[in-house]
């Protein structure tokens, strides 16, 4: 029987260190976040390093809040990353552009929904994500309430910790679930145990 348990995505890496273990315990993607604004921000460098540490087996995603074209593309293309995930208001211009580069995760908030799912469906290179209004908060999201308007095919962010991912895969059968707060032990540096445990959730769970 195949896995049906959603992809995981460690995000907030910072550092090769990290990046090796959050591989070792089995994660599917890392994130690299270069917002300005993050508290997890990271150099493109040591995000290049630390791709090249893991392998081609495990997607590198660049995470990027309200920047500019250039930007996104000069920074993903120096950290070498395989796809990028975009935050902010951006224009579907923007989104398509970045697609045409990179596979793109675009980030949007429960308000957005459904019409977000209407406008993304079937693009070529784009697939959705659904996080907090303040990622990396630390907040659950009203699954429940999400139910109805969650578009298949959709990856889930937005508080999940070892604790709670079982039962959001169990409401929303994402296609993927992606964590940052709960997983650490200070902001920036990874808690190998809560790594482990929260893919372990993962993996025991079916959608």
């Amino acid at each position: 029987m195949p896995d049906l348990s959603p992809q995981v995505k460690v995000c907030g890496t910072t550092s090769v260190h990290d990046a090796v273990l959050s591989a070792q315990a089995g994660a599917d993607a890392l994130g690299f976040i270069f917002a300005p604004v993050s508290k997890r921000l990271v150099s493109p460098d040591v995000a290049r390093e630390a791709g090249l540490s893991v392998g081609p087996a495990v997607a590198r995603v660049g995470v990027f809040l309200d920047q500019g074209l250039n930007e996104v593309l000069r920074t993903a293309e120096a950290a070498r990353v395989s796809a990028v995930q975009l935050h902010g208001s951006l224009s579907e211009t923007f989104v398509r552009t970045v697609a045409d580069f990179y596979p793109v995760l675009r980030v949007v908030r429960p308000d957005e929904l459904p019409a977000a799912g209407m406008r993304w469906q079937d693009v070529p290179g784009v697939t959705l994500m659904l996080d907090a209004p303040q990622p990396g908060g630390g907040v659950p999201l009203d699954w429940d309430r999400l139910r109805q308007t969650f578009p298949p095919g959709t990856w889930l962010a937005g508080g999940l910790g070892p604790w709670n991912v079982a039962e959001a895969i169990r409401v929303l059968r994402p296609a993927g679930v992606d964590a940052v707060s709960h997983l650490e032990a200070r902001p920036g540096v990874k808690d190998l145990a809560k790594v482990t445990a929260f893919i372990a959730a993962v993996r025991a769970s079916t959608p």
